[in-house]
């Protein structure tokens, strides 16, 4: 058994724990960080995302952090030639539900109020500024906030491979995607120029004495090191319930399976300059007489029949000729174990599919011999509310990086940076309190919970 030192210990080099130590390591001086992965890193869940981020939540917590976030995104954007990719196309919010167009609006509004920026309105009569569309590439000089287009002449001219039912959209516009393996890269690599150090291996256990972190043990293709630290952070990501375990702690997080499918679009249905596209309503899925009877006779596919929930939402990927496009659909969001390779859905491409052909009909094409899909994705890692997990653990010298239920890659860059100043003890934003554990603590916000609506996924 060898035996090391580490100012600081950080399990997980997924996206989180490499924004981590890119904090303290260039923000802080804090040359001797230890990154922990058994695999590569950002091969476990940062690599399986959609890439996207936006600055539109209905937590005004969650706007201020990720409003950080994306400007230290674009900050490195700018510095780097915009090697990660990045984009302002914008999520595409999509209604053809009359009943629900007071809510539509009156939700865009307390967003807008929460500080994501103004609400324009283009409908029948309105007066102010023209509707500005997204550009394929760039972010900069590009407006906040969001458009809601009530006019559907207007939403036939803008978005005219859309359902003809749709009566809103929402495009909010601080929004995208970028590439994850570019960031991650970039991040990790400057890092490590700056001190950080990565060890491959599994975290097994976590020593304290006397109420506080006193190091860690990791098991190595070579043995099992023994490492002295004060400061230990797990980023570990789905992971977070077994390393929590080993500090003798309970976490209030539950992981969700969330599947992603890849199939090529050659019809061109959905342009390649589209922003990000989500249906907002319920979907009942169009079945044949023949097909609904088969389905009706099955106990285990029944509940394809019924109404299934919102969110159906997908984009194009690549540049220059490329024709792939992404799918997602949760429709399945129970809390499970995580497990490694994760299971596939063989039935995501063929749902997504005609889910999204609710608001795009033309992908009805694909239906009829549906193609050839990759799928891929991970587990979504969750607080009840879905705020993340950043700052202290009850144990002295621990803290934690995760909860990021999916939007880790766009939190990264101000999540690092939070966690890392109460690693340094530096000065807090004020938005830290949101998202420390020791909100649970006050009893007046775990009551507030039972009043909190959706549950900010999209």
């Amino acid at each position: 058994m060898s035996a090391t030192t580490a100012e600081v210990v950080i399990c997980g080099a997924g996206i989180a724990g490499i924004a981590a130590a890119h904090a303290l390591a260039l923000g802080h001086g804090v040359r001797d960080v230890l990154l922990v992965e058994r695999g590569d890193p950002l091969a476990l869940t940062s690599d399986k995302s959609t890439e996207a981020y936006r600055d539109w939540w209905p937590d005004p917590a969650m706007v201020q952090l990720m409003g950080r976030s994306i400007d230290m995104l674009e900050a490195i954007a700018h510095a780097t030639d915009n090697a990660i990719l990045l984009n302002r196309r914008g999520y595409l919010y999509a209604t053809a539900d009359a009943a629900t167009l007071s809510a539509f609006r009156a939700g865009a509004e307390a967003i807008a109020a929460a500080g994501a920026g103004p609400l324009r309105l283009h409908g029948v009569g309105e007066a102010g500024p023209a509707y500005q569309p997204a550009p394929a590439h760039g972010f900069a000089g590009l407006p906040r906030g969001a458009d809601l287009l009530l006019n559907q002449a207007l939403i036939r001219a803008q978005f005219p491979y859309l359902t003809e039912r749709t009566l809103a959209v929402l495009h909010a516009r601080r929004a995208g995607w970028f590439s994850a393996w570019q960031l991650g890269a970039h991040l990790l690599a400057e890092a490590r120029a700056h001190g950080v150090r990565l060890l491959r291996g599994e975290l097994v256990g976590v020593e304290t004495a006397g109420g506080r972190v006193r190091g860690v043990e990791v098991a190595t293709d070579s043995g099992t090191r023994q490492i002295s630290t004060p400061s230990f952070v797990s980023a570990a990501g789905p992971l977070q319930a077994q390393v929590g375990q080993l500090l003798g702690l309970e976490l209030p997080l539950f992981n969700e399976l969330h599947l992603k499918a890849a199939i090529s679009d050659p019809l061109g249905v959905v342009p390649r300059d589209a922003p990000l596209l989500i249906w907002h309503d319920p979907v009942a899925l169009a079945w044949s007489a023949a097909e609904r009877a088969e389905l009706a006779d099955d106990p285990e596919l029944r509940w394809l029949l019924d109404p299934l929930p919102g969110g159906v939402h997908g984009r194009p990927e690549g540049s220059g000729g490329a024709s792939t496009l992404l799918l997602l659909w949760d429709y399945h969001t129970q809390p499970v174990a995580p497990r490694f390779p994760i299971a596939s859905d063989p039935q995501l491409v063929e749902l997504a599919l005609r889910g999204m052909a609710t608001m795009l009909p033309d992908l009805s094409a694909y239906v009829e011999r549906v193609p050839q899909g990759f799928i891929d994705g991970g587990y979504y890692t969750r607080t009840r509310e879905n705020r993340p997990l950043i700052g202290p653990l009850p144990v002295a010298g621990a803290y934690i990086s995760g909860g990021y239920s999916g939007f880790g890659l766009m939190a990264a860059c101000a999540a690092g940076e939070l966690l890392a100043a109460h690693v340094a003890g530096a000065a807090l934003p004020a938005y830290a309190p949101a998202f420390a554990l020791a909100r649970y603590d006050d009893p007046t916000y775990v009551a507030s919970l039972a009043g909190w609506g959706g549950d900010g996924q999209l």
